[in-house]
């Protein structure tokens, strides 16, 4: 993953954006010839419902953060044993980080929102999972509310880093159990494949203040940090909704 963003960008008639980053690096090549990138458009009729994926099971901790202006996004980063964990298929990964786009990377049947946070996840042996919301201009968003000081204060490309003490991510609310899983690729260089997505249904809502300040606080010349959806080819997106219990059983409860 990369931590400094200059060496890309996002505008797209320049020579180091989305169409061309898998050519800057022999590394980065998995940006132009993967056959599993991300982020994806959620069409409807691709999605296979699936109640036995069971609910996203967050083991979530406060811990020590820093946030950090990477040049593209802002990221808060949690401290070397993470924030607690994720566990998919009995694989449990760590909370290490998470970030936001402008507007949304993910897009719901050809939707596309105001913003989308990532929440990172390494297991033991180097596999990544990521948990994605959405967002649209509405009322503010609890968790950004704390942070817009911090983020203020790394605005001035002088101050790229602050010490926010502890954080604690059981703050990020999702608001839905339901959510969309499939494979894919980190969205930004090195566009590593085999990464868990999980992309909650619910879209939630932030204020423009936040987004503004968002946009605001990087230091680069698009007015967007979102990589363009990528062909889908053969992949399976399964979407979790809990199952209905009967009228009977909701009696008897």
């Amino acid at each position: 993953m990369v931590e400094d963003e200059r060496e890309f960008d996002y505008l797209e008639d320049s020579e180091r954006g989305p169409k061309h980053w898998g050519e800057l690096y022999p590394e980065w090549r998995a940006c132009s010839n993967g056959d599993m990138q991300s982020p994806i458009d959620l069409l409807h009729e691709r999605v296979e419902v699936l109640p036995n994926l069971g609910r996203l099971q967050r083991k979530y901790k406060p811990a020590k953060a820093i946030l950090k202006n990477r040049g593209h996004d802002i990221m808060l980063k949690w401290g070397k044993s993470g924030a607690g964990t994720l566990e998919i298929n009995q694989t449990e990964y760590v909370l290490k980080q998470c970030h936001w786009h402008s507007p949304s990377e993910h897009t719901f049947n050809g939707s596309r929102y105001h913003l989308e946070v990532h929440l990172v996840h390494q297991s033991k042996d180097g596999k990544n999972a990521v948990v994605g919301i959405t967002y649209k201009i509405g009322r503010p968003d609890t968790f950004l509310k704390e942070l817009m000081g911090n983020i203020s204060s790394i605005a001035d490309s002088k101050n790229a880093e602050a010490q926010v003490g502890v954080v604690d991510p059981r703050h990020i609310k999702m608001g839905s159990r339901k959510y969309y899983r499939y494979m894919g690729s980190l969205t930004t260089p090195p566009c590593t494949q085999g990464v868990a997505w999980n992309i909650v249904k619910k879209v939630r809502t932030v204020s423009r203040e936040q987004l503004r300040l968002l946009r605001a606080a990087v230091h680069d010349e698009a007015e967007a940090n979102a990589r363009p959806t990528q062909p889908i080819n053969k992949r399976v997106v399964d979407l979790y909704t809990p199952r209905r219990l009967s009228p009977a059983l909701h009696f008897l409860l």
